[in-house]
């Protein structure tokens, strides 16, 4: 189909969204993206882009083959909690390189290739509602506004205020986990670095250098039940995190001794979406399919989606048949990729003797483990 003649209505400028729009214009459409927050701005989190994310960016020539504002990875340490001792190492997957990304600093590349290949950016727009007419999809702001376009697309996150108009009102379920995020200034400089995975019962934390390693980034994650405010946002308390996390030892204690601000939030789990798309309205990344933090695959994923949908309105003869095969097209692998992060959850918390015998195994078989997941790094969307 030619899309030169189309118009699209993108819901959320986060990574997805921008992807979405960037793709869809590069193409000919004409996009408008409708973000609700007053400017495009996040607060400070990091990404793991890995080699099926990083093909699609260097497909939309936002990135070169040496990514700009990148930190390369050399893989994974596995360390055990008390003292952080080395456990195992992950190599890079043979797919290709991962890249650390502050969340701000990728989210900066997107919009500026968006704006540059002519995608509308609207800020404060905060949807009410969409409406399906027959040959149309209506897109109605809060403060009345009124947007027509052949096809809306709603990429506003994991709590999507979209996603119910296909699926109704649905419960997430709490996964009796809570994380907690904090970036540090760090100065200790590494010529290969890598992320690092400290396991202990029922928790376990993450660390890996952002910004030519001036930034370190931290995700501690630990069963509990008492909090179950979703919104990770919410302020914490450092010293509750150090509190919390006090039998870790090692580099890990190490870092968490320098944290002075950090953000808490529950985990809820949420099923990938039974209706995708109605045939005028579609849902993207993780309005679609939202993912536990445990495979490091969601902005991936939404940049997989964007280049799809893009190329679903290229080989489609019309705007139902295009989401429709988007849907089909995409739906299997997101929910395996969904699968593996759920099932890493379980993996990483680990009490008792089947911890101490989960560290044997990995004693043996950790620099294999890539290849356990190389189905998801391999992966090429724009192929």
């Amino acid at each position: 189909m030619n899309i030169d003649s189309l118009k699209f209505s993108i819901i959320g400028g986060g990574i997805g969204g921008l992807a979405a729009a960037l793709a869809l214009q590069q193409r000919g459409a004409q996009v408008t993206v409708l973000e609700q927050a007053p400017a495009l701005t996040e607060m400070g989190a990091g990404l793991q882009i890995s080699a099926n994310g990083t093909t699609v960016l260097r497909a939309l020539n936002v990135v070169g083959q040496v990514p700009e504002n990148g930190q390369i990875s050399h893989g994974t340490v596995l360390r055990d909690y008390r003292r952080g001792r080395n456990i195992s190492h992950i190599p890079t997957p043979a797919a290709g390189q991962t890249y650390y990304y502050h969340r701000a600093d990728l989210l900066d590349l997107l919009h500026r290739a968006a704006v540059a290949a002519g995608v509308e950016i609207r800020l404060g727009a905060r949807v009410e509602k969409v409406v399906k007419h027959p040959g149309e999809a209506e897109v109605v702001l809060e403060n009345g506004a009124r947007f027509h376009s052949d096809c809306a697309i709603s990429a506003d996150g994991g709590r999507s205020a979209i996603r119910p108009i296909l699926n109704g009102v649905e419960n997430p379920q709490f996964t009796h986990q809570v994380a907690w995020r904090a970036m540090v200034p760090w100065s200790h400089r590494d010529h290969s670095p890598r992320a690092s995975l400290t396991m202990g019962p029922g928790r376990h934390v993450v660390t890996y250098p952002l910004r030519d390693q001036s930034l370190m980034n931290v995700v501690a994650i630990e069963e509990r039940s008492d909090w179950q405010e979703e919104g990770w946002r919410l302020q914490g308390d450092p010293n509750e995190l150090r509190q919390r996390f006090a039998d870790f030892g090692g580099p890990a204690r190490d870092i968490l001794a320098d944290v002075t601000e950090t953000h808490v939030w529950a985990l809820f789990l949420r099923p990938v979406a039974k209706n995708w798309q109605d045939g005028r309205l579609a849902l993207l990344g993780d309005a679609a399919h939202p993912t536990l933090p445990f495979m490091a695959q969601g902005a991936c994923l939404a940049l997989e989606d964007a280049w799809f949908l893009a190329r679903s309105f290229e080989e489609q003869p019309g705007v139902t048949q295009a989401l429709a095969a988007y849907e089909a097209h995409r739906r299997s692998r997101a929910k395996r990729v969904v699968d593996a992060a759920g099932a890493n959850a379980r993996n990483f918390h680990l009490r008792g003797p089947m911890r101490l015998a989960a560290q044997l195994a990995l004693m043996a078989v950790g620099p294999r483990l890539a290849q356990k997941y190389e189905w998801i790094y391999s992966y090429d969307a724009t192929a």
